[in-house]
């Protein structure tokens, strides 16, 4: 996992643009923000969460068909689990929306997408060229988005005499059993996606320092994925084992257990910033905060900090209306109100955007500020990737653990699966 210092002038450099002429290459007409008398329905496959439900993404892109007359975005909800698994059955049944949201381009996708290099306005987008695939710019997005994160119910952190955030692996062990003693479950997990994602993020800090180029050396053959992460495995076999997760949480939905831990029986959660969201929302009568995912121990903290790029979007080569998405994704991501609503909508950062920041957001921003670098989380992202469908067969493998199967078959069944796709 190769540590990737992220330039805040670079990304605040986008902070004055605002819709704009496309302009650029690759071959494309230009336009304006009045539309250009284009008309046609441009499709848009997005992720689907408590925070950016449908109805929220309809009310996002109103204006820019307000300033586009006879065009219709067309918002659609995956069919399939998510996002991942919904685009490749449309691509097989060659239906292919003309914008997708939530993925990045990897070595496969890229070969499917539109490339984006030579638009001026796409290169300066927060993550772009860390997300770059052969150089070549395929996806772009309107944020950050922290991944390391432990967000803690800060009375029972109090109740359970705890006066430090751990920042130690085994210290996050030894408050846990304080805080299973003070009558909280120490923390909050689920099914759906969240098992496997919880685990990685808490990983990422460790496995950075462990394994500086941890991707390169996956796909090389010099270092198995699932080889590399069996301490996180059997740490977190032991937290199953002391009941310091619940051993039935597999039946609970990602929103549920959000909804468990604002009820404030639970003392931690594991989450991307997107939570900050949530929280910002919810009913509860505790103060939540926040502290950076721990390390091993004799690591350097805090490590560096997993980063997502926040609402990643890309456009198809083989959409209808090619000249219509492309001026759709400028806008997501330049428009200065497009991108500070997306931004307050599902907790997520970039330079310079003078949005409301909660005391939580502002916690955040203070974790990614002290992060010595941003790393890769999950699949990845650009050159530094996984196979496709990584994220899901490591989540069914964690998930594993629950029904006793041990750290060392969880891990030697998903470096199975890698080296089957390699």
């Amino acid at each position: 996992m190769r540590p990737r210092h992220v330039s805040r002038a670079a990304v605040g450099a986008l902070l004055s643009l605002a819709l704009a002429a496309c302009g650029g290459g690759g071959g494309f007409s230009g336009g304006n923000s009045s539309g250009g008398g284009d008309k046609g329905t441009v499709r848009m496959l997005v992720n689907i969460t408590p925070n950016l439900t449908q109805s929220y993404w309809t009310r996002l892109v109103e204006p820019f068909e307000r300033a586009h007359p006879g065009v219709h975005v067309k918002i659609e909800a995956p069919t399939g689990k998510s996002v991942a698994d919904t685009l490749p059955q449309q691509l097989a049944a060659g239906n292919a929306p003309d914008v997708v949201e939530q993925l990045t381009a990897d070595p496969t996708r890229a070969s499917q997408m539109l490339d984006l290099t030579d638009q001026p306005w796409a290169k300066s987008t927060p993550l772009a060229q860390q997300a770059a695939v052969g150089g070549r710019i395929y996806t772009v997005g309107v944020g950050e988005q922290a991944q390391s994160l432990i967000f803690y119910n800060k009375t029972a952190f109090a109740k359970a005499g705890i006066q430090q955030p751990p920042k130690t692996l085994d210290e996050l062990t030894q408050a846990m059993g304080r805080l299973k003693a003070a009558g909280y479950l120490p923390l909050q997990t689920a099914g759906d996606f969240v098992t496997g994602l919880q685990l990685l993020q808490l990983a990422d800090p460790s496995l950075a320092q462990s394994h500086p180029h941890w991707y390169q050396d996956v796909k090389a053959g010099h270092l198995k994925a699932g080889e590399s992460l069996l301490p996180h495995l059997r740490l977190y076999k032991s937290w199953i084992a002391q009941g310091y997760v619940d051993k039935n949480a597999m039946g609970l939905k990602y929103p549920d257990s959000q909804t468990r831990f604002f009820a404030g029986k639970a003392a931690m959660y594991i989450m991307g910033s997107w939570f900050t969201a949530a929280e910002a929302t919810a009913k509860k009568d505790f103060e939540v905060g926040v502290f950076a995912a721990p390390v091993q121990t004799g690591q350097r903290s805090p490590g560096p900090q997993g980063a997502t790029m926040a609402a990643p979007y890309m456009i198809l080569k083989s959409a209808k209306h090619r000249d219509l998405a492309l001026k759709l994704v400028q806008w997501l991501v330049t428009d200065k109100s497009a991108v500070t609503s997306q931004l307050q909508q599902d907790g997520n950062f970039r330079p310079g955007f003078d949005r409301r920041f909660t005391p939580l957001e502002r916690q955040v921003q203070q974790i990614l500020d002290a992060a010595p670098a941003t790393v890769p989380q999950g699949e990845g992202y650009g050159d530094d990737t996984l196979p496709n469908g990584f994220n899901d067969a490591w989540n069914t493998q964690v998930q594993g653990l629950y029904v006793g199967r041990s750290p060392e078959k969880v891990a030697a069944a998903v470096d199975q699966w890698i080296a089957s796709r390699s």
